[in-house]
C-alpha cells in the first residue's frame, strides 16, 4: 500500500488499529513491514504493539487522551487522581493518565503522554461512566468511585493531613450518600472508615 492510500484510509481514525485494518486482507504482513518503516520515518507514532497514529501533520482529526487510555487496554478507566481532575475535584493539572482495570498493570509511556494500568478484580470494576469527545469515547470514574479507588489501590491507612493534602475542592460534586453505598460494595471494613473520614472532611470544611 501507498502512504497516501494509507493516509487517505486513516486520516480520519484517532487511533489506528492494525489488526482491524488488516483483517481478512492477504497482504497483511507486506502492511506490517511497511507501517515498521513509516514509524521509523517518524510517518506514524506507535502508542504499543498493533495501536499507532498518525504523525500530527497528517491527522485530519483531534486525539482525546482520555480515548487512547481507554483503548491502550481492555477493559479499563480512568480513575485516581486523573479522573479527580477531570470532574474538577483537585487544583493540580494531572500529567499521567491512572487506570484500573481487571488486565494485568502496566505502563505505556509515548508522545501522546504516560499512561498506568492498576489492577483490580472484576467484582470492583464499575462506578465510572462514559465520556464521548470528537466520536471518540473515553471510560472515567464517577467522582466517588475516584476517591475511593485512589485509598484501595494506595493502602487504607490515612496518614495524618492526608486528606488536607488532597485539597479537595468543588466537593458539592461529591454525592455522600453514593460515597457511602460504594464504599460498602468494596467488602471491606477499611472503606466505611474511608469513606467516613472522607465525609467528615468534606462536612468540616463548609459543606454541610
Amino acid at each position: 500500500m501507498k502512504w497516501e492510500d494509507f493516509v487517505d484510509l486513516t486520516a480520519h481514525l484517532p487511533a489506528i488499529e492494525t489488526e482491524l485494518l488488516l483483517a481478512g486482507k492477504p497482504q497483511g504482513s507486506a502492511l506490517k513491514v511497511q507501517v515498521s518503516r513509516w514509524v521509523k520515518a517518524g510517518r506514524l507514532i506507535q502508542l504499543k504493539r498493533g495501536i499507532y497514529v498518525l504523525a500530527q501533520r497528517y491527522r485530519k482529526t483531534g486525539i482525546y487522551e482520555p480515548y487512547i487510555a481507554s483503548l491502550l487496554i481492555r477493559p479499563s478507566y480512568i480513575s485516581l487522581e486523573k479522573a479527580l481532575e477531570f470532574h474538577g475535584l483537585i487544583p493540580e493539572a494531572v500529567p499521567v493518565y491512572t487506570s484500573v482495570t481487571t488486565k494485568r498493570q502496566g505502563k505505556f509511556r509515548n508522545k501522546l503522554g504516560v499512561f498506568v494500568y492498576r489492577h483490580v478484580k472484576r467484582s470492583l470494576f464499575w462506578g465510572y461512566e462514559s465520556v464521548t469527545v470528537n466520536n471518540q469515547v473515553a471510560f472515567i470514574a464517577s467522582a466517588e468511585k475516584a476517591l475511593l479507588d485512589l485509598f484501595y489501590l494506595n493502602g487504607l491507612k490515612i496518614p495524618d493531613g492526608y486528606i488536607e493534602e488532597l485539597r479537595l475542592m468543588n466537593t458539592e460534586k461529591i454525592d455522600l450518600a453514593r460515597l457511602k453505598e460504594y464504599a460498602k460494595r468494596f467488602g471491606k471494613p477499611g472503606m466505611l472508615v474511608v469513606a467516613a473520614a472522607l465525609e467528615g472532611h468534606i462536612k468540616s470544611s463548609g459543606r454541610g
